[in-house]
Order: C-alpha cells, then structure tokens, then sequence
C-alpha cells in the first residue's frame, strides 16, 4: 500500500481526533450504554439503540484512523522550499477572467477544507497546479467550463 502525505499540523490534528475517541468517546457511550440497559426492556429502548449505533460509529473512525495514521508520510514543510508549486505549497492565484485572487495550502486529502483556504492534493485545482512556477498560467476543468489562472505567488508556510 501507498503512502499517504500529510502535514505535521494535519497529522497532529487526526492524533488527537484519535485520542478523544479512544479515551473519552468510547468511555462515555460505554456509560451511555450501561445507562440505558438500566432502563429495562432492550427491545424497546430506543436510548440503547441510539448508544449502540453511536459505539458503532465511534470504533469505525477509531478503527479508520488507525488504519490511515499507519499509512501516513508525514510532510515537514518547514523544510521545503523551491520554485515549484508541490505538496504543501502556499499558492495564491488569479482568476485571469475575473482577476480574482485566492490562496490555498495543497495538504493531503484527510486534512483539506476550503473554507480555511485547504485544497487536497487530490483536487482537480492542485493537480493543475503542480510543477508549475510563479506567472505561469494553467487551466482547471470545473463544472462551468475551463477555468484559467496565473499563478502569483509560491511559499512554503507551515501552519
């Protein structure tokens, strides 16, 4: 199997996730569930339906993340650098039509989120990003049709 990059500060974020699952999710639907055996008649008790289903989802994502964290190569982008637009790179560009600029951090798929300005690496957007250089242009397929963009500036930031 593959692995998996990461950033540290995503990698760090899905341990913890781990942690708050292993220690203190797990504990309190197993009290959840104590709880509502003590109510009587399981056939019917729709707190120990939901308390099950919960412990349920719980060790799936425990088990998820385990399984993942072993996969993962942790990136360290404090000590990247290079013209380049690649994994971890800080990129802002401009929408040539619109002149629309934005900026986005490339991270691995399991920490993307574009509301805090993070594309996946798996992204159509990073993928046409990548290996090109400041002022290069490049085109990105969307649902509205082609997109093109310059890129205006590459860092390599962590955090």
């Amino acid at each position: 199997m593959s692995r998996i990059p990461i950033t540290r500060g995503g990698y760090e974020k899905l341990k913890a996730e781990l942690d708050k699952l292993r220690n203190v999710d797990r504990n309190e639907v197993i009290l959840a569930i104590q709880e509502a055996r003590g109510h009587g008649d399981l056939s019917e008790n729709a707190e120990y339906d939901a308390a099950k289903e919960r412990q349920g989802m719980i060790e799936a994502r425990i088990n998820e993340l385990e399984y993942k964290m072993s996969l993962f190569e942790i990136i360290d982008i404090s000590q990247m650098s290079g013209d380049k637009v690649a994994f971890g790179a800080t990129v802002t560009i401009e929408n040539i039509d619109t002149e629309e600029r934005k900026t986005y951090t490339i991270v691995g798929s399991d920490e993307a989120d574009i509301f805090n300005g993070k594309i996946s690496i798996m992204s159509p957007l990073a993928r046409a990003m990548m290996g090109k250089k400041e002022s290069d242009d490049f085109t990105v397929q969307a649902p509205k049709g082609e997109t093109e963009y310059e890129i205006i500036k590459i860092e390599f930031i962590e955090g």
